[in-house]
């Protein structure tokens, strides 16, 4: 089935295959310590995160718009300033609203994101103070540094990286594609039973192997919410993940938000249209050189895994912490609500070189067919009365 699905994907150059080859042995050896079998996600946790081999750990490109750059797949302050520009208006807003000046940024990518925010802040008058970014890959953090100093120059300063999480945060934090690429366990339900889906070394290869488990919390709560999604349809198997990594980061920050706002940007679905059979094969994906397929055993460390958000599982984490659900919205509405129309109003359309692009760039951030519905803006709050512009219509809070 992979070999169907893969063989017509580029092949990684040497020095990137020996790479690969470094963290598929870590990943044996661990294998084998653990008794021969290893939890999907302790996997997807190497795979991504193992230092300096892992897909996040390494000098993988990553992010871009094409695969001749050597990226994987594109985001949408890649695709855009204007996404960053319309993000600072509902950030300015939370920060006036909970009296805060702080922002944090997880997973800060190219530092794209950041160097838009920190412009438009800058732009919209607002007296901010510092910029700190949470991110594991010491590579990540120098391209960053590099972007934000040239895109940002005079507001660089203001930028700074933590090595580890405050106790406690005023301010507003940003998390654009973050909870998405947290290692999830794979379960799959077969004629009524649970099992967990590991990986083994099997024939000098990784390989899927599935072990009875019991009813754990998570694993309770899919089962109900796939009866009540499908109407007690029976499955001869339904294969979907469980989240631990994606609610327990969450609750984190909720907790550590002592006043002000959280936003998360991702794609996703409420718990009754994640667990709809239509999804009964699990939301994990893999992206390489903008690609998509299904193999998570191609090239350890030199592709992108993830899988989609179960966000009323993400709403509940955060409320149980005592922060409030500031709001939930799709990528388009929470765009439109925030103004990125006035922002593309402000260009001149007589000037087709800019114009047109940027048009094309906020076609795909709101149209259903691209990034606008399966994108959802889900955000909570400490200390801010009602909510913010951005969630004032379209809000889907009811439906998590």
């Amino acid at each position: 089935m992979f070999a169907r699905q893969t063989d017509s994907l580029p092949v990684p150059g040497a020095e990137a295959l020996a790479q690969s080859d470094a963290l598929t042995e870590l990943i044996r050896e661990r294998i084998v310590a653990a008794g021969g079998w290893l939890p999907f996600d302790r996997y997807m946790e190497l795979a991504l995160y193992a230092p300096g081999l892992g897909y996040y750990g390494g000098g993988a490109m990553k992010f871009g718009r094409r695969a001749d750059d050597g990226s994987d797949f594109v985001t949408a302050p890649e695709l855009s300033p204007l996404f960053a520009t319309t993000l600072a208006r509902p950030v300015a807003q939370a920060l006036r609203d909970s009296g805060t000046r702080n922002l944090m940024e997880f997973g800060a990518g190219t530092g794209k994101l950041a160097a838009g925010l920190l412009n438009a802040l800058h732009a919209l008058g607002e007296d901010f103070g510092t910029y700190s970014i949470v991110d594991l890959s010491g590579e990540l953090r120098l391209r960053q540094r590099e972007t934000i100093e040239k895109l940002a120059p005079s507001l660089a300063h203001k930028v700074e990286w933590l090595n580890a999480l405050p106790t406690a945060f005023e301010g507003v934090v940003i998390g654009n594609e973050v909870l998405d690429a947290m290692p999830v366990r794979l379960v799959v339900r077969k004629l009524g039973a649970w099992h967990e889906r590991g990986v083994v070394w099997l024939n000098d290869r990784f390989a899927f192997d599935d072990r009875p488990v019991s009813l754990d919390a998570q694993i309770e709560l899919i089962d109900t919410a796939i009866d009540e999604a499908n109407d007690e349809e029976s499955f001869a198997e339904y294969l979907t993940e469980t989240h631990e990594t994606a609610l327990g980061f969450t609750k984190t920050v909720c907790t550590m938000l002592t006043r002000g706002a959280a936003f998360f940007i991702d794609y996703g679905f409420p718990r009754r249209e994640f667990y709809h059979a239509q999804r009964a094969t699990s939301t994990l994906m893999c992206h390489y050189r903008h690609r998509a397929h299904v193999n998570p055993f191609l090239y350890p460390g030199l592709q992108d895994l993830t899988a989609h958000v179960e966000f009323t599982g993400i709403a509940e984490a955060g409320t149980e912490t005592g922060a409030d659900l500031l709001g939930f919205a799709s990528q388009a509405r929470f765009l439109m609500n925030a103004g990125i129309t006035d922002v593309l109003d402000e260009l001149d359309p007589a000037d087709v070189k800019q114009f047109l692009p940027a048009a094309n760039a906020v076609q795909k951030l709101l149209s259903e067919a691209e990034m606008g519905e399966l994108f959802k803006v889900i955000a909570f709050s400490r200390g801010i009365p009602g909510t913010l512009d951005a969630f004032s219509t379209g809000d889907r809070s009811h439906t998590l």
